[in-house]
C-alpha cells in the first residue's frame, strides 16, 4: 500500500523482569537511516532491533527509543545468615563497650550485604521479547504511515488532474497557435517585400519549417503517458504493491523535461500561462512524492 514516511508508533510490554515501552518515529529520508536507542541492558540486541526494523520500514529516517522499568513485585533480598550475623556482631561490640541504646532493625539492615536488590543484568528477559514489542510498535507505525499515504495518494491524484486539463487546454490551442503564426509570418514576408514578387514556394517551406519547431504533439503525447504511468504505479501501491516513492519521482522528473520543452517551443502567450501552471503543480506533487516510502 501507500505509506508516508512520517509516522508514529508506540507499544508496551514485558521484558524479563521490566516493563518496557518502545516508541518509533519517522521522517522523511532518501534510504533506509535508524537510530536505536536502548536501555544498557539491552544493547547486546540492537543488531536484531535494526533487522526487526528493515523489515517493515524501506525508505525514511527510523527513530526507535525504549524505556525499561522495574516491575513493582520485585522484592528486595535479605540475607538471613549476613543479618544474624550482623546482629551477634553489634550485641557483641554493645556489651564489651558499655554503648548505650538498643541495637534497631533499621540499623542492621543498613550494614552491607544484608540487603540486595536484583540486579539489572539478572533478568534481562530474552531478544525475542524485545522483538516482540518492537514488532508490535512498527505494526502500529505502518498503521499510521497507510493512512497518511492514503490522504496523499487522494491529493497526488487531484493534482494530477489539474496537469492533465492543463495539458488539455495547450493541445486545443496549439493549432491555432500555429495558424497566428502562419499569418504573421505571411503579413511580415509581404510588408517586407514591399511589393516585390514572393516566391510562394519558399515562403511554404519556411512555413512548415517554423510548424515543426513549434510542434508539440509529441510532448504532449509523452507527457500523458507518464500521467498514466503515475496513475498506474498509485494503483499497484494500493493493491499491495512495493513503495513508490523513487519510481514517482523518476516520473515527475520525466514530466518537468516534457513541461520545459514545450514551454520553449511555445512562443505563445496563452500556451506558456498554462506551462507555468503546469510546472508549479509538478513542484506540490513533487513535495508530496518526497513523503511517500
Amino acid at each position: 500500500m501507500i505509506r508516508s514516511m512520517t509516522g508514529f508508533g508506540q507499544a508496551e510490554g514485558t521484558v524479563g523482569t521490566s516493563r518496557v515501552l518502545v516508541e518509533v518515529r519517522t521522517v522523511n529520508h532518501r534510504f533506509f537511516s535508524p537510530s536505536i536507542k536502548l536501555p544498557g541492558a539491552y544493547g547486546r540486541w540492537e543488531t536484531e532491533v535494526r533487522e526487526a526494523m528493515r523489515l517493515k520500514v524501506s525508505r525514511g529516517h527510523v527513530t526507535l527509543t525504549a524505556r525499561s522499568e522495574r516491575l513493582a513485585t520485585q522484592a528486595i533480598a535479605i540475607d538471613d545468615e549476613r543479618f544474624a550475623a550482623v546482629v551477634s556482631q553489634l550485641r557483641d561490640l554493645h556489651d564489651r563497650h558499655g554503648l548505650s541504646g538498643g541495637i534497631d532493625l533499621a540499623t542492621v539492615l543498613r550494614m552491607p550485604d544484608v540487603m540486595s536488590a536484583p540486579r539489572e543484568e539478572e533478568d534481562t528477559g530474552t531478544v525475542a521479547d524485545l522483538i516482540a514489542v518492537v514488532d508490535r510498535a512498527l505494526d502500529h507505525l505502518g498503521r499510521a504511515r497507510a493512512e497518511e499515504g492514503a490522504r496523499l495518494a487522494a491529493v497526488l491524484r487531484e493534482r494530477l488532474d489539474l496537469v492533465d486539463a492543463a495539458l488539455q487546454r495547450i493541445a486545443l490551442r496549439a493549432p491555432e497557435r500555429l495558424l497566428a503564426q502562419r499569418d504573421r509570418l505571411r503579413a511580415a514576408v509581404k510588408e517586407l517585400a514591399d511589393g516585390l514578387a514572393v516566391d510562394e514556394v519558399r515562403l511554404a517551406q519556411e512555413i512548415a519549417i517554423l510548424a515543426d519547431r513549434m510542434d508539440v504533439s509529441e510532448e504532449l503525447d509523452r507527457f500523458r503517458s507518464h500521467i498514466t504511468a503515475f496513475h498506474g504505479v498509485l494503483a499497484d501501491a494500493d493493491a499491495g504493491g512495493e513503495p513508490v516513492g523513487k519510481r514517482l519521482g523518476f516520473l515527475l522528473q520525466e514530466m518537468l523535461r516534457e513541461a520545459n520543452t514545450t514551454g520553449s517551443k511555445a512562443a505563445d502567450a496563452t500556451i506558456l500561462h498554462d506551462v507555468v501552471g503546469v510546472k508549479e503543480e509538478l513542484e506540490r506533487i513533487r513535495e508530496q512524492v518526497e513523503n511517500l516510502e
